[in-house]
């Protein structure tokens, strides 16, 4: 039976040799990213890591410590450290919203921030917005309009419709889709969400 030939030598080692440069630059580079904060206004970056950091963070009005690695996410860290499970992780990857905070009132996914990085910084969950007791306008329209299924992806909803009512007190049907682009229902309850937002704007009005 004839054989495959090999490769030659030089071929294979070149190959190798490559594929092993990739991985140890990819790894470099990784690193450096998870480990070197840059600095605000020029000023010289700080290196964080690779051991566990102390920090604060000032959530929903409160100021707490933290000590963890660098690479820990914000969502990571609201999740797992300050058990504030609210913003939910689902795809982990910025695609879904299901992890969407404020960070000085804006809405940002926090499963691509890291956690250090949000230090100095007003962070606001889902659990600032409101209590079952005391619910924000937004939120008691939500239960209003029945706006949620699985509910996995309504806390996101909620921060990132809070964010909108608070640029556009009375938002458009358009302008309403297009504050909420970035989060995904995956039980498509689209229509009830929007609704849920219009109602919130009208209460404000009334």
């Amino acid at each position: 039976m004839a054989r495959r030939p090999s490769p030659p030598e030089d071929e294979s080692a070149t190959t190798a040799f490559s594929r092993r440069s990739f991985l140890k630059t990819a790894g470099v580079g990784a690193a450096a990213t998870t480990m070197v904060g840059v600095g605000a206004k020029g000023e010289a970056a700080t290196i964080l890591g690779p051991d566990a950091v102390t920090f604060s963070l000032k959530v929903n009005g409160a100021v707490h410590s933290l000590t963890v690695e660098p690479r820990v996410t914000l969502l990571d860290a609201l999740r797992n450290h300050l058990d504030l499970t609210g913003s939910k992780q689902v795809c982990d990857r910025g695609g879904c919203g299901a992890c969407t905070v404020l960070l000085d009132g804006e809405p940002v996914n926090s499963c691509l921030i890291l956690a250090a990085d949000a230090e100095g910084h007003e962070i606001t969950t889902i659990e600032g917005l409101g209590t079952p007791e005391k619910m924000s306008a937004l939120q008691a329209a939500f239960v209003e309009k029945d706006a949620l299924q699985c509910g996995f992806c309504t806390p996101g909803f909620v921060v990132a419709g809070t964010a909108l009512l608070a640029k556009h007190a009375h938002p458009t049907l358009d302008e309403i889709k297009a504050g909420l682009a970035g989060n995904l229902c995956r039980c498509g309850t689209y229509g009830r969400i929007f609704e849920a937002v219009d109602a919130a704007s009208k209460a404000k009005r009334g």
